[in-house]
């Protein structure tokens, strides 16, 4: 009440009562100004100073974004019409080969296109999921029942630079969604992938436009074009090879996670104790699996662990099982991800049937949830 009465005070010191006189046909009238009404004029000035404050700033910033937007609109209009204008040219070009008699010389353009097309996508025949996105540019391609010759010249240049696009698309897609699951996995994925393009030939090595269109015999925009989606093309095989021979496989099916990675309380001490890897439950001799291609580098019994199998996959990535009841292979024995390496147990030390499951890079035991989240995520961009 008292911060109210010194608040009011305030006001009516800013405005004090006012008396206002007016004179007119020789009559004088007095009016009266309180500090309520003062105040309530104040606020309503003040209001409206502020809405006609708002008021500017909204159309000032509807005016930059229209500008803005109206820029957007004349630069893709711009694209546009340069687009086509160069299909415009490509049709006029094979009209006035096609007028002049040279249908060979069209015919061999083409086959030339689609032989460098036809050696771009080999790279892509194996990819998962390369099938389904490539299908539908092809089948416009295939589509196309005009009448003129020279229509369909045109637009079986046109159905070859659609392919191209996609082709371009899927591997551009398909190389970031395996470069987000290595990092998923905590690994680097320059470090497992080579240097070099894994197309080779022309595509990857020749650095001038002009030498790779002698070498293709196609134009030189359309060698560019070639030469740009090899790359992508290259980087999409070589991050596929990598991922496959990563442990991003589960150890085991129809098995549920009784145990995570970390701190935890140990069931024999009963203290808070490092749990190196994942634990699966499950029945007696349940099928154990290898989570990714490599070299049995042990098996056998292995303090605190039971019966064992560790495998090297390479690049410093070892997995390791315990608990087994049984061990299917050999040290030495090189095996491929989703093969039987053993059967699962409660041998060594152990409180109960479960899979023990470790990842190890470079010697530090990892997070093995990190590897099979990774290893869904690959599954999907399949």
């Amino acid at each position: 009440m008292s911060r109210v009465a010194r608040l009011r005070s305030s006001l009516e010191a800013l405005f004090p009562e006012r008396h206002l006189y007016v004179r007119s046909g020789g009559e004088m009238r007095g009016f009266v100004l309180t500090s309520s009404k003062q105040i309530m004029a104040a606020g309503v000035v003040a209001g409206c100073a502020l809405w006609m404050g708002v008021c500017t700033a909204a159309m000032l910033v509807n005016l930059f974004s229209v500008s803005a937007t109206d820029r957007e609109i004349a630069k893709l209009k711009a694209q546009s019409e340069r687009y086509v204008a160069d299909r415009q040219a490509r049709l006029d070009s094979a009209l006035a080969q096609l007028n002049s008699g040279s249908t060979a010389e069209v015919a061999s353009t083409i086959e030339s296109r689609h032989a460098a097309l036809a050696m771009l996508l080999t790279g892509l025949k194996d990819a998962p999921g390369a099938a389904e996105a490539l299908t539908p540019a092809i089948d416009r391609a295939l589509a196309n029942q005009d009448a003129t010759p020279a229509r369909r010249v045109h637009m079986v240049r046109l159905g070859q630079e659609q392919l191209l696009d996609a082709a371009d698309n899927f591997a551009k897609t398909r190389a970031d969604r395996l470069r987000i699951a290595f990092r998923m996995a905590g690994l680097t994925p320059s470090a497992f992938t080579p240097k070099g393009g894994s197309l080779g030939g022309p595509l990857i090595d020749s650095k001038d436009p002009r030498a790779l269109a002698e070498v293709l015999d196609v134009d030189e925009d359309f060698a560019v074009r070639i030469q740009k989606v090899s790359h992508d093309v290259s980087d999409t095989q070589a991050l596929t090879a990598a991922a496959g021979a990563l442990p991003f496989a589960r150890p085991t099916g129809g098995s549920y996670q009784s145990s995570g990675f970390g701190v935890r309380y140990d069931p024999f001490t009963r203290r808070p104790a490092f749990h190196s890897g994942l634990d699966f439950a499950g029945a007696q001799a349940t099928p154990i699996l290898a989570t990714g291609p490599g070299v049995v580098s042990y098996a056998g019994p292995r303090a605190g662990y039971g019966k064992a199998v560790e495998i090297d996959h390479g690049r410093g990535l070892k997995t390791r099982y315990a608990h087994l009841s049984a061990i299917a292979v050999t040290p030495g024995q090189q095996v491929a991800v989703g093969q039987r390496v053993g059967a699962m147990g409660s041998t060594g030390r152990s409180t109960g049937t479960h899979l023990h499951y470790e990842v190890w890079v470079n010697g530090r035991a990892q997070n093995p949830g990190r590897f099979l989240r990774a290893g869904q995520y690959v599954l999907q961009a399949e």
